[in-house]
């Protein structure tokens, strides 16, 4: 783990493993790059490039108004840049995948695949219509008022870890004991940052979508996402994968939005499957 200066900022950056370059987009927005250690296992296969967001986690440097796409997409082409890599794979979750898909569009040259994880194309179905599907699944008023409140950038920074443990059971499949202590011992090694979620749903992702330009997109395609995605359910996820030439999705059964934590063996395989079938020489 290091710091590496990248315009202006000081990104919290770990590289791990070897072959091929695959770099790991968190979500949050607001959370860290340990969101996505489940991937580690990959390192056997790929050089992992693990890190936070600017404003988020322990990247330093910089005013959090500064998260605009501009801003998120060059620093990951500049940190591409600064490791020594032509090209690499890029895979995002959630929030991740938003700056994975605005990274496409931006700066094609420089991935070779991508990857999309529990993630959307339009923030319409986190924003609005991810408190509906809450209250369809039986969810209290109250959360549903959370959700409706926290996806859109209205809460405080001290309501933000109330919030985050009032929406806890949404996230998942199902919650078992053993789900729930790896959560826990991740949870203490995340630091997150509320004023980069406040800002990101209020400001950033108000109105964002970018799915009348996903034909601009032309590498190899891989979407996922867990059957029981609250925020970004099946049905996006499939038109997501039509816009994009050649993507193929894939749906994890028995998981929800943290389908990499819930159901690691099957995201990692999907993964490496993908890679696989898309590049036969990438290991």
């Amino acid at each position: 783990m290091t710091t590496i200066s990248i315009r202006g900022v000081s990104l919290f950056v770990k590289v791990v493993g070897q072959g091929y370059p695959l770099v790991l987009m968190h979500g949050g927005p607001g959370a860290d790059h340990a969101s996505m250690l489940a991937f580690r296992p990959c390192a056997d296969h790929f050089t992992l490039v693990f890190y936070d967001h600017r404003c988020n986690g322990r990247s330093e440097g910089a005013a959090v108004t500064s998260m605009t796409w501009e801003n998120l997409t060059a620093d990951a082409e500049a940190l591409r840049q600064a490791l020594g890599f032509d090209k690499w794979a890029v895979l995002g979750h959630s929030f991740g995948g938003m700056v994975a898909l605005e990274y496409a569009l931006r700066y094609p040259q420089s991935l070779s695949h991508l990857l999309l994880l529990d993630t959307c194309g339009d923030t319409w179905w986190v924003q609005q219509n991810a408190p509906e599907i809450l209250a369809k699944r039986g969810y209290s008023s109250a959360t549903v008022k959370t959700a409706r409140r926290f996806f859109n950038g209205q809460i405080e920074p001290n309501e933000f870890m109330s919030s985050m443990m009032r929406l806890a059971r949404a996230y998942y499949h199902r919650v078992s004991p053993l789900l729930l202590a790896r959560e826990t011992v991740m949870g203490t090694r995340i630091k997150t940052r509320p004023e980069a979620q406040i800002f990101a749903f209020s400001q950033l992702l108000k109105g964002w979508t970018v799915m009348d330009r996903l034909s601009e997109i032309q590498v190899p395609t891989l979407v996922m996402a867990g059957r029981d995605d609250f925020q970004f359910p099946p049905e996006h996820q499939a038109a997501l994968a039509d816009g994009i030439t050649n993507a193929r999705l894939e749906i994890i059964e028995r998981a929800g939005h943290n389908a990499p934590t819930e159901r690691p063996a099957e995201v990692i395989q999907a993964v490496r499957d993908f890679m696989a079938a898309v590049t036969p020489n990438y290991a």
